[in-house]
């Protein structure tokens, strides 16, 4: 079955729709940096690094012929706990409509949109209706949810909306939790430990994966890649160094404390629970939970990579300020491919 990625970030839907064995016909995706990284671990997809708004999906269709699956997510600051939150008078909140476009004309058989959870609450369930009520115009019928990713193996909590449509009559279902969640320690304790400002250049891993977890990520890699520590400043390392494991700015002096307004700022990644959401500056302690359990330094791409299902093979590039935006913005492979192998049980493929 062919997919079609719509706003494809680096390609943590393309992937794990590859991964559960569809063939991904092109993607689109504004970002030249992040472009060219999709394409360096994708070379079969053809990447459209475009405004999408300025591409005409006739002649796409016609160059491509029939699509299966639509997957994407169109950009979502104006959605963001983060962000203003302008709802109907952000303009960023309306590009879904260049995703319903491109279904209107490919017209697959199913479509897989997905989002921050606040699409679906925002100016009171406003766009999750009109999101809804413009798929079933072209003949869909659709779902939506929030799932939080931890319960589909995924070490991270990240909360994401999913629509979910089918021509017609809907017979694919969401996936189901998994039994047993991944936690930090299976995901990481494996990866060589670093200083702050540190880099691991011997590339090979220096021990055996310790976990199930950490063995399918390292399916199909020989090196570990994208393992470079950011430098903290002394004053930050003076502060992670008064931060015991499983603490955070609770433990620190009233001089120690910052104004950062983030959740989870210098408090150190629970071993045996799950990461927060991964952010795009997961670099700095002053921006959330990203100080590991027990290295005075944040978590690197490659560990970021690990907690957002991403395996070891695949490598980011660029920038590093693209990377950590590439990893950030992703969906997760993992949860993706859990929704693929939903849309195959509909079609009655046994994977």
């Amino acid at each position: 079955m062919k997919v079609a990625d719509l706003f494809s970030g680096v390609g943590g839907l393309s992937l794990g729709f590859r991964q559960a064995g569809f063939a991904v016909a092109f993607a689109i995706e504004h970002d030249k940096e992040i472009a060219e990284a999709y394409s360096r671990n994708d070379s079969s997809a053809v990447m459209f690094n475009e405004d999408i708004t300025k591409l005409d999906p006739k002649k796409l269709a016609n160059r491509f012929g029939r699509v299966d699956v639509i997957v994407g997510g169109p950009p979502c600051q104006g959605f963001s706990q983060k962000g203003k939150r302008l709802s109907v008078n952000d303009d960023r909140n309306f590009l879904f409509k260049q995703y319903v476009r491109f279904v209107a004309e490919f017209k697959p058989k199913y479509f897989v949109l997905e989002n921050v959870p606040n699409i679906i609450t925002t100016a009171k369930g406003y766009f999750r209706d009109e999101i809804i009520r413009e798929f079933s115009k072209l003949g869909y019928d659709v779902q939506a949810d929030v799932f939080d990713v931890a319960d589909f193996g995924v070490p991270q909590h990240r909360r994401r909306a999913i629509f979910l449509g089918q021509k017609k009559r809907l017979d694919v279902k969401f996936p189901k939790p998994v039994k047993k969640r991944v936690t930090v320690k299976d995901a990481l304790s494996d990866l060589p430990r670093l200083l702050s400002g540190e880099s691991y250049t011997a590339g090979v891993y220096p021990k055996n994966p310790q976990t199930e977890y950490q063995r399918k990520m390292r399916a199909g890699s020989k090196c570990i890649v994208n393992h470079e520590s950011t430098k903290h400043s002394k004053i930050a390392l003076k502060r992670l160094a008064m931060i015991p494991k499983g603490k955070g700015k609770e433990v620190l002096p009233p001089e120690h404390l910052t104004k950062s307004i983030y959740s989870g700022t210098w408090c150190r990644l629970l071993e045996d629970d799950q990461a927060a959401t991964i952010t795009t500056r997961f670099d700095t302690p002053s921006s959330g939970r990203f100080t590991l359990p027990d290295q005075n330094r944040c978590i690197t791409v490659r560990e970021a990579a690990r907690l957002q299902s991403f395996p070891d093979s695949f490598v980011f590039y660029g920038s590093k300020c693209s990377q950590m935006k590439q990893v950030g913005n992703a969906v997760p492979p993992v949860f993706a491919n859990a929704i693929a192998k939903e849309i195959l049980k509909a079609e009655g493929v046994k994977k």
